[in-house]
């Protein structure tokens, strides 16, 4: 790691969902955190439209099941992991609406707790 890497540090029930997913998901999106605290975009990260800036959505495949772990490059030091879900319709390549409400309730919470840190 080098000095210009930045901290991954996660909300809480994101890493615990996170831990369910199968290993060899988990390292993947692991190395695509990893080069986002260096600075860089991993090819399997994509912006997540409609959630502002800095806000990326990693997307894995794996026996039939869709991983997804959302997380923000642009609040405070850290790259902060938001949200980890395993998606269950296969049908619509679209995040639920549901999903994208906690997503949107967990940011607006975390720049309030690093506003007042």
């Amino acid at each position: 790691m080098n000095q210009d890497t930045r901290e991954i540090a996660w909300i809480a029930a994101a890493r615990k969902e996170f831990e369910s997913f199968p290993s060899t998901v988990q390292r993947q999106m692991q190395l695509a955190l990893t080069i986002a605290a260096e600075g860089r975009k991993a090819d399997i990260a994509k912006p997540m439209r409609g959630l502002g800036s800095g806000v990326f959505e990693i997307a894995l495949a794996q026996r039939g099941n869709a991983y997804r772990a959302v997380y923000a490059v642009q609040l405070g030091a850290a790259v902060w992991v938001i949200h980890a879900f395993q998606k269950k319709s296969t049908r619509s390549i679209k995040t639920p609406k549901r999903e994208i409400d906690l997503i949107q309730d967990r940011i607006k919470r975390l720049r309030e707790q690093l506003k007042h840190d």
